[in-house]
């Protein structure tokens, strides 16, 4: 954990400035900047015309090397860092853009406010900015299943993950993991055209995520205001999820809030029948959505204080 003072430096700039709108139409994100690579990639190594067997092996040699130069270009960097105050202030500044930590609690209470005033249709267009399913017909357990589902995943994907392999490894471990995050969530779902591409990229995330998610998992439910029913839901019922990854935070949530998550929901018009989390509780409403920020926002001060512990020691 030689990093784990410049992760805490990127949690704590992340939280003070999160990534200014006046800086994203000027350069962009980095996050943006991979996407384009991983586009670039499907289209030209992705050909429908290929056999299967094929595009698979093009897809694991793409996912490599997507992930691979990256990670050497942050080496590369990082080896630049000589003193133990470089280390840790530049490094830190260098890994603040790849921490979601202030945009995703800023994009899920976008979606809390509108629904407690009753603005129906406001709550469901900012659900819609933050996951796939259709809000069209999202009824207000609905709107706040998602929105809570979506912050408990993506404080696994988006916060503890990355803080995770940047605290072990410093840059390359940050920066090969939100490209290996990057690749998932752009072909790692399995679409007709990205089953066989992007098999290599879903199975990479999910090794990447495997320790992250069950950490996640336990800071909510050891932070919860009856840990013994977090920590019982999350041992449960993580493995019904379709992941084995996100059932683990989401399950914990839903056992820290006291409400059923995950169950049927609609994409592309399509019923996905999944199976409840912690079936047997009420459904959320939207004072749920703040009693979960609250309980992530509890998460990220243990975390940025385990990172500063382990920095000092």
């Amino acid at each position: 954990m030689g990093f784990a003072g410049a992760m805490a430096v990127a949690m704590a700039i992340d939280a003070m400035l999160g990534w200014p709108e006046r800086l994203f139409q000027l350069i962009g994100h980095p996050v943006t900047w991979l996407g384009r690579l991983v586009e670039m990639a499907d289209r030209f190594w992705n050909r429908d015309s290929d056999p299967s067997a094929f595009r698979r092996a093009a897809g694991v040699v793409a996912a490599l090397l997507m992930i691979a130069l990256p990670a050497l270009l942050a080496w590369m960097v990082q080896a630049q860092l000589t003193t133990e105050w470089s280390r840790i202030v530049i490094a830190g500044i260098l890994a603040w853009p790849l921490v979601a930590l202030r945009s995703l609690s800023d994009h899920v209470v976008a979606v809390a406010r509108p629904l407690q005033s009753g603005d129906i249709d406001a709550a469901r267009s900012a659900v819609s900015q933050i996951v796939g399913r259709d809000p069209q017909n999202l009824d207000e357990a609905g709107i706040a299943r998602a929105s809570i589902e979506t912050l408990a995943e993506n404080t696994s994907d988006g916060v503890i993950a990355p803080l995770f392999w940047g605290a072990i490894f410093g840059l390359p471990g940050i920066v090969g993991y939100k490209v290996v995050n990057t690749l998932d969530s752009m072909i790692g779902h399995r679409t007709p055209r990205h089953e066989a591409f992007g098999w290599a990229a879903a199975r990479i995330d999910d090794a990447a995520n495997f320790i992250p998610a069950r950490l996640t998992g336990f800071l909510f439910a050891v932070l919860a205001v009856r840990p013994a029913s977090a920590l019982s839901c999350m041992v449960e019922d993580a493995h019904r999820h379709r992941s084995i990854n996100a059932g683990w935070p989401e399950a914990a949530m839903a056992g820290a809030l006291g409400v059923r998550l995950s169950g049927p929901r609609i994409y592309d018009g399509a019923l996905a029948d999944e199976p409840w989390l912690n079936g047997g509780a009420r459904d959320p409403l939207a004072a749920d959505i703040e009693r979960a920020v609250n309980l992530y926002r509890r998460a990220m001060w243990l975390m940025a204080a385990v990172l500063a512990i382990l920095a000092v020691v």
